[in-house]
């Protein structure tokens, strides 16, 4: 698989470039991948880069959105802060990606057991990571279910994944709000912005279509 090129990129539409990343995390899930040259890649990008979709993603060491979607270097750009939330940077970030470099795709990816979300959930407090949790508290507070305050913490998994699922939302939200590049090229069917969570027991993404 070579890297892409402005005549492949242009090929790509926001439906084509989510149906790579399906086909991308399936090949991941039964333990194969496209045959490609990563030295040839390096190669071939060293004048230009031409991905075709941005991915939000967590930094945790077990969700590397080049290897869950099976990408090669030049396909996507990788963006990664703990919690997967949007700041002024990151929606700069995208509108650079989108709008200057011509992905069709942008992804916030969450994932189940998320270790900033269960930070969020406790109210933890250690550092500049004080403020980076606040980001997430949003998403807390807009999970009504269960209401006994003792259920609502790191412990309960079930809630820290629908804590999880409620930031990509949120996250989502942001950036129609906060992005008028990006909230208008989706308006055009220039891209698209889709939600995903990927589970880190079986390596499977569910996108939020």
């Amino acid at each position: 698989m070579k890297a892409h090129t402005k005549e492949t990129q242009a090929t790509m539409t926001p439906e084509k470039s989510l149906q790579f990343l399906k086909e991308g995390n399936q090949r991941f899930q039964q333990n194969l991948k496209a045959n490609r040259n990563l030295l040839e890649q390096v190669n071939d990008t060293s004048e230009g880069q031409f991905p075709f979709a941005t991915i939000l993603s967590c930094i945790d060491s077990r969700v590397s959105a080049e290897l869950v979607f099976d990408q090669g270097l030049g396909d996507i750009f990788s963006v990664r802060i703990a919690g997967n939330f949007v700041n002024e940077d990151i929606l700069g970030s995208m509108e650079f990606a989108c709008k200057l470099a011509g992905t069709k795709l942008i992804v916030v990816l969450g994932h189940t057991s998320c270790g900033a979300v269960k930070g969020a959930c406790d109210h933890a407090e250690m550092g500049n990571l004080t403020k980076l949790i606040q980001k997430i508290t949003p998403a807390v507070n807009a999970v009504s279910e269960p209401k006994d305050e003792s259920l609502r913490n790191s412990k309960n998994l079930e809630f820290v994944d629908e804590v999880s699922k409620k930031n990509v939302e949120l996250t989502i939200d942001r950036i129609h709000a906060e992005s008028p590049i990006l909230s208008e090229m989706e308006k055009n069917g220039e891209i698209k912005i889709i939600g995903a969570m990927y589970d880190i027991n079986t390596g499977d993404v569910q996108f939020y279509e």
